[in-house]
C-alpha cells in the first residue's frame, strides 16, 4: 500500500511542466461590437508573447506559463486595458471577455489612461462602484467563496451576523440591496432565507459560474431601480466552447461538481453546469456522527447553454436554484444545557424549509458598429415554510421529562415572479452614448400563516395556556411592477465626462407605490493619468417586502383585516457622493469617498412609537408590525477610505475604513440610532504567496475586522414576558451600544499544477482567536440567567476544501 501511494505521488510530481491557453473576445464597451486588430501583450512574460484579435474580435495566446500573468490590450483610438493577476492553472483554460472604451480625441493628442482591475464595467457609473472577480471571492480570508461576504471587506460595507451573509451598506437596512442576474431582478439567492431579508446562512450562488460582476454602494445609474442601499449586478459566464473541462470540490460547506464544454464545436455553442450538496448531510447519510441532529440540508444547481448567432449575436438559456431545510428539535434534549440557540428557540421544535429558483432566456445582438440591444425573459420562484411545536416538559432528577408537543405555528409564503428586461444602447459618436430600457415584473404572491400565542405560566399564574388559532396572512394576489429608464453619457474631452438619467418605479399594489420621476446625475474628472474626481447624486426608491402589505393583527374568521396594504408606499432615498481616486505607482491605489443620504417615506408605527422598518432585514425572524404609515425619515453620512495593492511580487493587501452615522426618526420626531449604526468599521487584509518550483504555490492570507457594536435599550420585562420576545421601552430603543465587534480570520492554501490537472487544498479559519462578540439580546425563559440573555456571534470555525480541475 505504501509503495502504491509513493508511486502515485511520484507520478503527480514528475510530470512535465504544463502550459495553458489564454483566449477570449474583445468588444466595444458601449455597442458590444467585436474589435478587429486589437493588440494583446503578456506583460509578465520574459518572451514578450502577444497576438491580435481576428475578424470576430477573438484572440488566442498559447503556451502561457502557469502562475499569475498580466495582460495589456491596446487599440488605435481606444483606451488601453490592463489586467493584473490573471491566474493560469493547468486544469482550465483562461477565457476573457474584454470591453474597450473609445477615446474622445485622436491618439496622438493625448496619453490614454488604461482601465485596470476593479474598475466597474458599467459606463454610466461614476462613484461608489467596483467590479469584483471570482478570484476575489476565493482570495479573501473569511469570504467562503461568497460574493456577499467578499463585499463586506469593501469600504462602507459590513456583515450583519456571522451566521448569515446579509450586507449592510452605509448603515442602511440589508433589505435595501438589489440582486440582479443577467439583467433581471431575482429573489434572495440564499439558503435558509427569511421573508423580507436579503441574506441567508449559505449562498445559492456558486462563484464558479460567475464572471466579473459589478457591485454598487450608492448613487447608482438609472437602470437600477427598486433599491436604496446597493446593487449586486451579477453576470453568468459561458462554458468553454472548445474543450470539455471538469471540476470537483469537497468542503465543509458543500460537495460540488462542475462541467463545461462545447455542444457543437463548429457552432461555438457551449454548456456550463454546477451542482452542490450539503457535506454535513452527506456525512449523516453515510452514518458519520457530526455532533448534532440539527443538520442543515441543502443543495443547489445552475446551468447555462449559449448559442452564438450571426454578426455577434448570442442566445442563451440559464438557471439557478436551491433547496434547503433544517429541523431544530429541542424535544430530544435529555437535560438542560444552559446554552442560547442562535438558529432556534429554547421552548419549541422548529421545522423550516426554503426554495429559490430563477430560469430564463437572453438574446443579445449588435445591430451595427454603434448599436446594441439585449432582451431577457425569466421566471422566478421563492417559497418559505415553517412549522413549530411547543414543548411541554418538566425537569425530574436533572432530566427532561417530555409531556407533549403542541402545534403553535404553521406558515407557507410563496412568491412567483415573471420578468422581462429590455436594454438598447446607441453610441452616437465617440463622445455620446444613450442607453434606454425597461424592467417589467409580474408578482404572484401567496401567503398563508396561522398561529396561536403561548401564555407562559409566569403570566397566567397557573399552567401554560394557548390562545385560539388566528390567521395572520391569507393572501393570493397578482401585482405588476414597472421600471423604465433612460441614460445619457457625454464625454467633453479626455478628462471630463458626465452622465444623466431618468427612471420611474411603479408597483401596482396601491396608489402610494408610484415614483414618477427619479433623476440621476454623475460627473467624472481625470486630473491627470493618476488622479480622478467623481460625483454622483440621484433619487432612489424601493418597495417594501411584499409580505408586509398583507399582515394583520386582527382577523374575522380566517380572513385577516389587512392593516398595511393601503397605508404604506415606496421608501425614497436621495444620494449624494463625492470621490477622489489616486493611482500610487503601478500596483496600488488610494480612494476616498464622502456621502450623504436622506431617506423619507419610511414605514413607521402609527402610534408614534420607535418602530421603523429601517431596522428590519437581518436575522431569522419576520416582522409583525402594528398599523404603519409612511411618515418616517432617516439620514446617513460618512467618510470612507480604501488603500489597495494589487497582487504583485507575491503579495497584496486591502485596507478599508469608514466612519459614519445612521439615524432615523418616527412620528415622535426623535432621532435614534438605526440598528446598524456601528459608527465605524475597519478591515485589513493581507496575503503572501510563495512559489515552490514551477508547479506549486503556498498562499497565506489574513483578515482583521473591527466594527462598532450593535444597539439595545432598557428592557420592558412585563411586555417581554407577554410577547415572549425582547421588548425595550420605546424611549430607550437603540440608546445603549454593545461592545465593539472584532474578528480575525486566517486562510492557508496549497496549489499543485500537474499535466492538465490542478489540485488545491485550503483551510479557512473564521474567528481564529475565538472572540466572543455579542450579537443581540434574546428571549430565553428556560435559561438560568433568563428570561433575557446575550446571544453571541459564531466562535472559531475551521472550513476546509479540496478542489481538482481537469
Amino acid at each position: 500500500m505504501k509503495k502504491s501511494i509513493f508511486i502515485l505521488l511520484s507520478l503527480l510530481t514528475i510530470q512535465s511542466m504544463a502550459q495553458q491557453t489564454i483566449r477570449g473576445i474583445v468588444v466595444d464597451k458601449e455597442s458590444q461590437f467585436p474589435l478587429i486588430g486589437v493588440n494583446i501583450s503578456v506583460l509578465s512574460n520574459a518572451d514578450l508573447l502577444g497576438t491580435t484579435t481576428d475578424f470576430d474580435g477573438t484572440f488566442r495566446l498559447e503556451n502561457i506559463s502557469l502562475g499569475r500573468q498580466d495582460l495589456q490590450f491596446t487599440y488605435l483610438g481606444y483606451e488601453d486595458v490592463i489586467l493584473n493577476d490573471i491566474i493560469v492553472n493547468a486544469g482550465k483554460e483562461v477565457i476573457l471577455n474584454i470591453e474597450m472604451e473609445e477615446s474622445v480625441v485622436q491618439l496622438e493628442e493625448v496619453t490614454i489612461v488604461a482601465r485596470r482591475n476593479g474598475e466597474v464595467t458599467n459606463e454610466m457609473a461614476t462613484v461608489s462602484a467596483r467590479e469584483f472577480s471570482v478570484q476575489e471571492t476565493n482570495r479573501y480570508a473569511g469570504s467562503r467563496g461568497e460574493p456577499a461576504r467578499m463585499a463586506s471587506n469593501f469600504a462602507g460595507v459590513q456583515g450583519a451576523d456571522d451566521s448569515r451573509n446579509d450586507v449592510i451598506i452605509r448603515g442602511n437596512t440589508p433589505t435595501g440591496v438589489l440582486w440582479r442576474l443577467d439583467g433581471v431582478n431575482i429573489p434572495n439567492p440564499n439558503h435558509f432565507s427569511i421573508p423580507g431579508t436579503g441574506g441567508g446562512s449559505v449562498t445559492i450562488l456558486n462563484n464558479k459560474f460567475l464572471k466579473n460582476s459589478d457591485f454598487y454602494t450608492g448613487a447608482f445609474p438609472a437602470e437600477y431601480g427598486n433599491g436604496i442601499a446597493g446593487v449586486f449586478d451579477l453576470k453568468m459566464r459561458n462554458g468553454n466552447n472548445e474543450k470539455h473541462e471538469f471540476s470537483g470540490q469537497l468542503g465543509f460547506l458543500g460537495t460540488e461538481l462542475m462541467a463545461e464544454g462545447p455542444l457543437q464545436k463548429d457552432s461555438r455553442s457551449s454548456y456550463l453546469a454546477t451542482y452542490r450538496y450539503s457535506t454535513l448531510q452527506l456525512f449523516q447519510f453515510l452514518g458519520i456522527d457530526v455532533g448534532t441532529d440539527a443538520i442543515p440540508r441543502y443543495q443547489d444547481a445552475s446551468f447555462r447553454v449559449n448559442f452564438p448567432r450571426k454578426n455577434g449575436g448570442n442566445l442563451s438559456f440559464f438557471g439557478i436554484g436551491g433547496l434547503s431545510d433544517i429541523d431544530i428539535l429541542i424535544s430530544t434534549e435529555e437535560a438542560p444545557s444552559g446554552e442560547t440557540l442562535i438558529y432556534g428557540s429554547n421552548d419549541r421544535d422548529q421545522y423550516f424549509g426554503s426554495k429559490m429558483g430563477t430560469f430564463g432566456a437572453s438574446y443579445s445582438q449588435p445591430l451595427d458598429a454603434n448599436t446594441f440591444f439585449r432582451v431577457t425573459l425569466a421566471a422566478s420562484h421563492s417559497s418559505i415554510n415553517a412549522y413549530h411545536e411547543y414543548i411541554d416538559r418538566e425537569i425530574i432528577d436533572g432530566k427532561f421529562q417530555l409531556n407533549a408537543t403542541i402545534p403553535i405555528l404553521d406558515y407557507v409564503f410563496t412568491e412567483n415572479k415573471y420578468s422581462s428586461y429590455l436594454n438598447y444602447v446607441k453610441k452616437i459618436n465617440s463622445q455620446s452614448t444613450i442607453k434606454a430600457g425597461i424592467n417589467a415584473d409580474l408578482f404572484h404572491l401567496k401567503y398563508l400563516d396561522s398561529v396561536r400565542i403561548v401564555r407562559p405560566a409566569s403570566t397566567t399564574g397557573g399552567d401554560v395556556s394557548f390562545d385560539p388559532w388566528r390567521t395572520r396572512w391569507n393572501a393570493n394576489d397578482f401585482v405588476p411592477m414597472l421600471q423604465p429608464f433612460i441614460q445619457y453619457k457625454y464625454r467633453f474631452n479626455e478628462k471630463l465626462s458626465a452622465t444623466a438619467g431618468l427612471t420611474s418605479l411603479y408597483f401596482g399594489i396601491n396608489n402610494k407605490s408610484f415614483s414618477p420621476v427619479e433623476p440621476r446625475l454623475g460627473l467624472s474628472y481625470k486630473i491627470d493619468d493618476k488622479q480622478k474626481l467623481g460625483f454622483g447624486t440621484g433619487l432612489h426608491s424601493q418597495i417594501q417586502a411584499p409580505y408586509l402589505y398583507y399582515y394583520s393583527q386582527e382577523s374575522i374568521g380566517s380572513d385577516p383585516i389587512e392593516l398595511n396594504k393601503d397605508q404604506i408606499g415606496l421608501i425614497k432615498s436621495v444620494h449624494a457622493v463625492g470621490s477622489y481616486d489616486r493611482l500610487i505607482g503601478k500596483v496600488s491605489r488610494l480612494k476616498l469617498e464622502a456621502y450623504y443620504q436622506h431617506l423619507y417615506d419610511l414605514p413607521v408605527a402609527e402610534d408614534s412609537s420607535s418602530f421603523s422598518l429601517i431596522n428590519a432585514g437581518a436575522g431569522f425572524s419576520r416582522f409583525f408590525p402594528d398599523s404603519l404609515v409612511t411618515g418616517g425619515q432617516g439620514r446617513n453620512y460618512g467618510l470612507e477610505l480604501t488603500l489597495e495593492r494589487f497582487f504583485n511580487r507575491g503579495y497584496y493587501f486591502l485596507i478599508t475604513g469608514s466612519v459614519f452615522d445612521a439615524k432615523y426618526k418616527t412620528l415622535d420626531n426623535v432621532w435614534r440610532n438605526t440598528s446598524f449604526n456601528g459608527k465605524y468599521a475597519f478591515n485589513a487584509l493581507f496575503a503572501k504567496e510563495w512559489t515552490i518550483g514551477k508547479r506549486s504555490t503556498i498562499n497565506v492570507g489574513t483578515k482583521f475586522t473591527r466594527v462598532g457594536g450593535r444597539w439595545r435599550g432598557i428592557l420592558d420585562l412585563d411586555e417581554s414576558l407577554l410577547q415572549q420576545d425582547v421588548v425595550y421601552t420605546s424611549e430607550s430603543v437603540n440608546t445603549i451600544q454593545f461592545d465593539p465587534y472584532f474578528r480575525a480570520d486566517l486562510k492557508l492554501a496549497y496549489k499543485l499544477n500537474t499535466s492538465n490537472l490542478t489540485h488545491e487544498i485550503a483551510i479557512d479559519i473564521v474567528n481564529v482567536f475565538d472572540t466572543q462578540n455579542i450579537l443581540k439580546e434574546t428571549y430565553a425563559p428556560d435559561h438560568p440567567d433568563g428570561p433575557v440573555v446575550d446571544e453571541y456571534q459564531l466562535g472559531l470555525l475551521p472550513l476546509f476544501y479540496y478542489r481538482i480541475d481537469f
